[in-house]
């Protein structure tokens, strides 16, 4: 564990938390955190845009800290709150006790003893092994002002508590943004950060992804599985698979003692890798089939 100094580096350090970076990703992180600029990465879901947060914590020994984005999401939610039952029992027991002065008491009450920090006031405060990794998880999810906060946030790297000041971070943390696109996220933002599209996968790169995470299944599984789930992102569909869904499919095979694809197989599991009824619809009867048959034609012997 420790800072990547290369590359290369990036993406040994990446491959030893089972995530597999190719090598465009690996440079917008390695210059993210040599340039300790925030990163936002865009593409669709699943393809492992917070994974790579999570393995960028795990390989640097970092603490992860996150923040899932969601519409309405305010400043104050995603900073911090102050603990309402504490307080009031706190101003109960004064009065009982017959000290209740007002304004000792309002000092009092406003203290960090009863602050409750959200992920964006945890990411400034000093942690034990050094900056924290922020993510800030599918910030397409949120309105404008939040987005207009959080762009002066990130380049101060510092959040202000009316009854506390200001607090800054004393080192900056390292930051990756993630979205999944449903809306554009301002220029505004981007321009502050380092930017990478995380599409899906070629084959190989899918096939070394499942070794990594579902390192149980065979050879020939795994081909027919990755170039099914390739051949359905072709397919009209309402949500196409991503790698998360190719993953959870092996499992699920492997769950099973499934050595090889079939239509009947597909029928039982097709659950874990299409997640609307309409798209599933699309595959029943002989779609299966013909989309198996197009696939095992394609790959070559193992």
């Amino acid at each position: 564990m420790g800072e990547m100094t290369s590359i290369e580096n990036v993406q040994e350090s990446l491959g030893a938390q089972n995530y597999v970076c190719s090598r465009a990703l690996a440079t917008v992180v390695f210059l993210s955190l040599r340039l300790g600029r925030p990163l936002f990465l865009e593409g669709e879901a699943g393809v492992g845009k917070t994974e790579i947060a999570k393995a960028i914590a795990a390989a640097m020994g970092r603490k992860l800290i996150r923040l899932q984005c969601y519409e309405g999401l305010d400043a104050a939610s995603a900073v911090y709150e102050w603990n309402f039952a504490e307080q009031m029992i706190a101003i109960r027991t004064a009065e009982a006790s017959g000290g209740a002065d007002r304004d000792s008491l309002k000092t009092e009450l406003f203290t960090e003893d009863y602050l409750i920090e959200r992920p964006l006031l945890q990411a400034m405060r000093p942690q034990d092994g050094g900056a924290p990794v922020l993510l800030i998880d599918e910030l397409d999810r949120t309105d404008e002002p939040f987005e207009a906060f959080l762009l002066e946030a990130l380049s101060d790297f510092q959040v202000t508590i009316p009854e506390l000041g200001t607090i800054k971070a004393p080192e900056p943390p390292i930051v990756i943004l993630t979205s999944n696109r449903t809306r554009e996220v301002h220029d505004a933002l981007k321009r502050r950060c380092l930017y990478h599209w995380v599409d899906y996968p070629a084959f190989e790169r899918e096939i070394e992804i499942l070794h990594a995470r579902a390192p149980e299944a065979s050879e020939a599984l795994s081909r027919e599985v990755v170039a099914f789930v390739q051949k359905l992102r072709t397919e009209d569909l309402f949500k196409k698979p991503g790698v998360a869904e190719t993953i959870d499919w092996a499992k699920c095979l492997l769950a099973l003692d499934v050595i090889n694809l079939s239509p009947e197989v597909i029928a039982d599991t097709i659950g874990a890798i299409l997640k609307y009824q309409d798209d599933i619809s699309k595959l029943q009867g002989s779609e299966a089939k013909r989309i198996l048959d197009e696939v095992t034609a394609q790959l070559e012997p193992v």
